[in-house]
C-alpha cells in the first residue's frame, strides 16, 4: 500500500505516520517541480499489525490534525492506494472508508 502525501510539512507529516503503532513502512521525497513550496513523500507500508479498525482511526486523527491545521503543520493532501490501486483521498474519508481500503488485497 501506497500514502501520496503533499503540502509544506509533508515530511514531518509523513515521520509521524509512520510512528503510528500498527504501521510498518519507510517513504520517500518525490522530485517535481515545487509550486510554492510544497513536497511530496510517498510512504510505501508494508506491513499492519493489529487491527484495522485501530488503524483507520488513528489515520483518520493523523489526517485530520494535518489538514485541519491553521498556523501550524500543514499538509494540502493524502491519498491512500490500495494494492490492487484502488485510491481513497483522505480529505473527508470516514474511518469506515479508511478501514475497507486497508482490507483491500
Amino acid at each position: 500500500m501506497k500514502i501520496e502525501i503533499i503540502g509544506t510539512d509533508a515530511i514531518l507529516a509523513t515521520e509521524e505516520l509512520l510512528r503510528i503503532q500498527g504501521l510498518e513502512g519507510s517513504y520517500e521525497t518525490v522530485n517535481e517541480v515545487e509550486r510554492e513550496a510544497l513536497l511530496t513523500t510517498i510512504a510505501t507500508i508494508v506491513g499492519i499489525v493489529g487491527g484495522s479498525i485501530t488503524i483507520a482511526e488513528q489515520l483518520h486523527k493523523w489526517s485530520q490534525k494535518y489538514q485541519q491545521s491553521s498556523g501550524g503543520a500543514k499538509i494540502e493532501k493524502v491519498l491512500i492506494v490500495s494494492p490492487n490501486g484502488k485510491r481513497l483521498l483522505l480529505k473527508d474519508a470516514t474511518v469506515a472508508q479508511i478501514q475497507a481500503i486497508l482490507e483491500e488485497k
